[in-house]
């Protein structure tokens, strides 16, 4: 027994002086300065699936692709294995578009090895986030697709979309003629649809109809999602879920209208940046841009429903600016590559917002704001402005709706009922419609049905 004491005294005395002794396969010096693991988290998405990894502190990676089969490897430095990291093996789902499998070892001291599976080829970006709100620093992983859908395509593709297309005139007459449209020549589909709408929505959408008939694409956007939760409430409602609850019902009332259709910029639980929820909307031509959020103050006793427009001159009021503020910071804490972003287009965001599109804005959200208060009590009479970078489309009228404050105990509640959400829904999608009885869509340059 002493020889075997004087032993370990030896063993430690000389990793003291010695750090090539090893412990478990690394020095001594470098599980004492390994990153302590707080979270590993995978968030699954169509349009991408993202890994992170939060520790106490900032991490080196490297990564590379391998053919036959295709394999993601990341090289992790400063990291020691440990029980948190080996859990990522069991949080990938096996509904995950882009990740199979992942393997996880101590690849040499001081370095641990990620070995990603893949089900197809991915575009990988690899990058790091400093600490903000309540997460330290993280590690991200974004696995794309190396052939991404595109958006326009994805809406033809839907079920249902097909039969409003061939509703819609073969030919659009420009805008430059003033020759209002003829109705469209529908096929059989059309008519019963027509026929069977209530009478005060007939009468709604008549004006619209006189216009340029083709069908009406709004992109919703629901707020936040993935690493950023966006607002909690006091009893653990997180914004981002009841954002996506509402949008999904607001797309299914905008689907069933037999000249509209709806496209969402995450019908998931996963981060989109503020200049890609833009991208989107873009990218399928829409009408209109809709971001729905749920409120939150500093204080619990804030409560009622709100719609804000762009600004092009500042802020409508101290807690419109506070506000903006606070939903621009989502790229922050969802975690955005800022090497990759889109110089160009985040230059066209800013400097050409038009004066015409803040116009339109503000037309669209007083209609909805008009419905809102008949299901909620408003939280200002009147539409507000500020500085949302989601809002910046330069040719896209676009509005962000604040439903109620998660941050209110009394609106949280309402915003988990089911039929306080149908209510809210019901309300979006009739200001959108009364808006385009106003304000019928002018033909596009070209066609998206």
């Amino acid at each position: 027994m002493p020889d075997r004491r004087r032993f370990v005294k030896g063993a430690l005395s000389a990793a003291a002086t010695h750090p090539l002794v090893l412990l478990f396969g690394a020095t001594l010096t470098e599980v004492a300065h390994a990153s302590a693991i707080v979270a590993v988290r995978v968030w699954p998405a169509q349009d991408y699936s993202r890994v992170t990894i939060e520790t106490d502190r900032a991490l080196e990676a490297s990564s590379f692709l391998v053919d036959n089969p295709d394999r993601l490897v990341v090289d992790i430095q400063g990291l020691a294995l440990d029980g948190t990291l080996k859990d990522l093996v069991s949080k990938v789902q096996p509904n995950d578009p882009y990740i199979a499998q992942v393997r996880v070892g101590q690849n040499r001291p001081g370095v641990v090895r990620l070995v990603f599976d893949l089900k197809t080829r991915v575009n990988p970006q690899v990058f790091n986030v400093a600490p903000v709100g309540n997460y330290k620093y993280r590690l991200v992983l974004d696995l794309y697709p190396a052939q991404p859908t595109d958006p326009l395509m994805a809406m033809l593709d839907e079920p249902g979309t097909q039969q409003k297309g061939e509703a819609a005139p073969a030919h659009l007459e420009s805008e430059a003629n003033g020759a209002a449209a003829s109705q469209p020549q529908g096929d059989s589909h059309a008519a019963p649809q027509k026929a069977e709408r209530s009478a005060d929505h007939a009468d709604e959408m008549k004006p619209a109809q006189a216009g340029v008939a083709r069908l009406i694409t709004v992109a919703l956007d629901p707020g936040h999602g993935g690493e950023d939760p966006g607002a909690t409430g006091a009893a653990g409602t997180h914004e981002k879920d009841v954002a996506l609850a509402i949008a999904e019902r607001v797309r299914a009332r905008i689907d069933a209208e037999p000249n509209m259709r709806a496209m969402l910029t995450r019908d998931d639980d996963y981060f989109v940046p503020l200049n890609v929820r833009v991208q989107k909307a873009r990218r399928v031509q829409a009408d209109l841009f809709v971001s729905i959020h749920a409120d939150a103050f500093v204080t619990p006793d804030a409560r009622g429903s709100s719609v804000f427009a762009l600004s092009e001159s500042g802020a409508s009021s101290s807690a419109a600016r506070w506000l903006a503020q606070n939903e621009n910071d989502a790229d922050l804490i969802g975690g955005v590559n800022i090497h990759t972003r889109d110089v160009q287009l985040a230059r066209v965001l800013l400097d050409l917002s038009t004066t015409a599109q803040i116009s339109d804005s503000l037309k669209l959200g007083n209609a909805v704001l008009h419905e809102l208060g008949g299901v909620n009590r408003l939280h200002k009479d009147s539409v507000e402005q500020a500085g949302f970078a989601v809002l910046k489309a330069p040719d896209i009228p676009s509005i962000l709706v604040e439903t109620a404050f998660i941050s209110n105990p009394d609106e949280e509640r309402r915003l988990n009922d089911d039929s306080y959400k149908d209510h809210l829904a019901d309300a979006i999608v009739k200001g959108i419609k009364r808006y385009f009885a106003k304000n019928p869509p002018l033909a596009k340059t070209r066609l998206v049905s």
